[in-house]
């Protein structure tokens, strides 16, 4: 129960790594909010994970939606201890000079602009009980691009780069930022990232990856209950790999 008295909010909480980081924070102690733009799919899954857990609809590139989110999470919990920006979203595969503008800024607003936005609602809180713990659900593809998802990849690439001047800036009010870097996973994302999900084309990618699997929402979940947990109070502006060898 290493987060027992610990409340956090979780975006894009509702399916793939966001569920796996709720259901791993539940089993923990955690009261948790599952923040998410599908707010049936953030309802049911809330009646499965039962009284520790509260649902509510978010459009993470919205400030007003957030800045909503934030007030219900502080009016219902009294705190928050805990913020995880995992809503994500990817264009799909294409040559640089080819993918839309609309897809362009769909990316940005959703991966980049969601943490600047998430941050400006929760940071002051956090400040005033001079504590939290800030994760951000970034991607091996700001480690290691891979052609295609170029601006997936320079977002993820930034989100990175953003922990890590967060972690700076923040660390004397006692508020810790970390990120995790995933391989791909069995999300809604991964016909996304592949083009078309074929038995060829998973060949393909797990190929590059060593230990011969993708990442599964109970790694993502594991991963993170450690560095928002009191175990990892000394472990600030990391990017951990969570990815079986794929940045080797």
């Amino acid at each position: 129960m290493r987060l027992t008295g610990k409340t956090a909010i979780i975006t894009g909480g509702a399916s793939g790594f966001g569920a796996g980081i709720v259901r791993r924070f539940i089993q923990e102690g955690a009261r948790v909010m599952i923040a998410d733009i599908n707010a049936a799919a953030a309802r049911d899954f809330r009646t499965e994970m039962g009284d520790h857990a509260v649902a509510h609809t978010v459009d993470v590139g919205d400030g007003a939606s957030v800045n909503e989110m934030a007030r219900t999470a502080v009016d219902t919990f009294g705190h928050v201890d805990i913020l995880v920006n995992n809503a994500g979203v990817t264009h799909l595969p294409a040559p640089l000079d080819e993918v839309s503008e609309e897809d362009f800024d769909r990316v940005c607003r959703v991966n980049m602009k969601s943490v600047y936005l998430t941050a400006r609602a929760l940071v002051p809180h956090m400040k005033e009980r001079q504590a939290g713990a800030i994760l951000n659900i970034a991607s091996t593809a700001g480690v290691s691009p891979r052609p295609n998802l170029n601006w997936y990849n320079a977002s993820k690439g930034w989100m990175i780069t953003a922990s890590k001047a967060m972690a700076v800036e923040l660390a004397p009010v006692g508020i810790r930022v970390n990120a995790l870097n995933p391989v791909a996973g069995e999300t809604p994302l991964l016909r996304s990232f592949m083009g078309e999900d074929t038995p060829e084309m998973r060949a393909k990618f797990l190929s590059t990856i060593p230990l011969g699997r993708f990442s599964t929402p109970q790694d993502m979940g594991n991963a993170a209950l450690f560095l928002c947990s009191d175990e990892a109070s000394m472990i600030t502006g990391t990017a951990l790999e969570v990815d079986g060898g794929r940045c080797i």
